[in-house]
């Protein structure tokens, strides 16, 4: 960065999260915007090649950041996962990714314990004053670290629970009188799972997931300039059919919802959207929740919010696997479509597994993950799951 207000203002956009955008009265756009929104990345490399989906798809290692409580349906007694997923790749950017990983063990056929960790770096920023002269030098970095707990509650029927803590430090130092800190919250996630499917693995499955649901995060010692993470509402589905012993196909479709309120629309007077803004930050986190899905503007506007995600995955032998998928957002909320592609390809123990994205998108839009190649490896670690 060239100079110390820009890099101000860039660490002021990044931090806060929301944006009362200001754009005619005529616009659609009106963008529900969160902090930490890393926790929104696709962190799995078979669920980016079909489209971001993982809600009711077949349970593995990767079920903790999808759907908890898919884990007791795995076939292996215990698996871990590890994945890299470089960001802005496409601007030729080498410090910028995210890295993951999750395993999970199984007391028994019922209950299963979890944990995962993503990490994710955003490079190394330059502060230098308005004579080009260096500052400093700081390197933001967020991560997010939970458990969980999942057990049937009857033979196709599964809840899980997870506990998780965030940190985000974005910036630190004293800026125009303003001090700014890592940022720290606790959130936790409820999910439940149907696993429809029979002995040959042919079925219907579905998924809800209540994720991210936890305090606000703040960047500065204000305990009224606090911003709402990612609280989502998860619904998925998914049908696998099997043609014979060694081929099946399936299907998927997730949609998600935030929910965080809408920020509300500049007007143009200063008095009136300070008190609009101070609204919307003072809400409490169970009011927002419920706010959120009638302050879009009516019905049709409360649809625009769901982000969906189709994907189909067809598996030979249980060993190779080749992956498509679709991703679909409104214009009114960033407007973010691409196409995606992957394969697998699994042997005794050892998974791995890789996604494309195509790229999409120009300018702000362009997504980060353009002409980006995600890797991901996985262990069932017993040595006992299906070949």
């Amino acid at each position: 960065m060239k100079n110390s207000s820009l890099s101000k203002v860039l660490f002021t956009l990044i931090a806060s999260s929301v944006a009362i955008v200001a754009k005619a009265q005529t616009s659609d756009l009106n963008v529900v915007t969160s902090a930490v929104p890393f926790l929104r990345i696709s962190p799995d490399a078979r669920a980016g090649g079909m489209g971001d989906v993982g809600i009711a798809t077949t349970p593995d290692a990767n079920a903790g950041y999808w759907n908890l409580a898919k884990t007791p349906f795995n076939k292996a007694k215990s698996g871990v996962s590890f994945t890299y997923t470089p960001w802005l790749k496409d601007l030729g950017l080498n410090d910028v990714y995210l890295a993951s990983g999750t395993g999970y063990y199984k007391l028994d056929e019922d209950q299963s314990l979890s944990a995962t960790l993503r990490y994710f770096s955003l490079g190394n920023i330059e502060f230098t004053d308005f004579a080009g002269n260096t500052l400093n030098s700081f390197r933001p970095r967020e991560l997010g670290f939970d458990v969980g707990y999942s057990r049937k509650l009857k033979e196709n029927l599964s809840l899980g629970v997870a506990l998780r803590y965030i940190s985000s430090s974005l910036a630190n130092g004293t800026y125009s009188g303003v001090t700014y800190k890592t940022g720290t919250a606790v959130a936790g996630d409820i999910s439940l799972f149907h696993d429809g499917t029979n002995k040959e693995g042919a079925g219907f499955n579905y998924g809800i997931v209540l994720s991210n649901l936890g305090s606000k995060i703040g960047y500065t010692n204000d305990a009224n300039n606090k911003d709402y993470i990612p609280a989502n509402l998860g619904i998925g589905i998914a049908y696998t059919t099997v043609f014979d012993e060694t081929n099946k196909l399936s299907f998927a479709l997730d949609a998600n919802r935030l929910l965080v309120p809408t920020p509300p629309l500049a007007t143009g007077n200063t008095s009136t959207d300070s008190a609009s803004l101070a609204g919307y930050r003072n809400k409490s986190v169970i009011s927002s929740y419920f706010s959120s899905f009638g302050d879009a503007g009516g019905f049709g506007n409360e649809l625009k919010k769901f982000q969906v995600s189709l994907g189909a995955e067809y598996i030979y032998s249980d060993q190779f696997a080749v992956r498509a998928g679709y991703f679909y957002e409104d214009v009114s909320q960033g407007n973010r479509k691409y196409f995606t592609f992957g394969a697998g390809l699994k042997y005794n123990v050892i998974g791995i597994n890789f996604s494309y994205l195509v790229p999409s998108g120009q300018g702000i839009t362009r997504n980060p993950l353009s002409n980006t190649l995600r890797f991901g490896i996985t262990f069932d670690l017993d040595g006992n799951s299906e070949k």
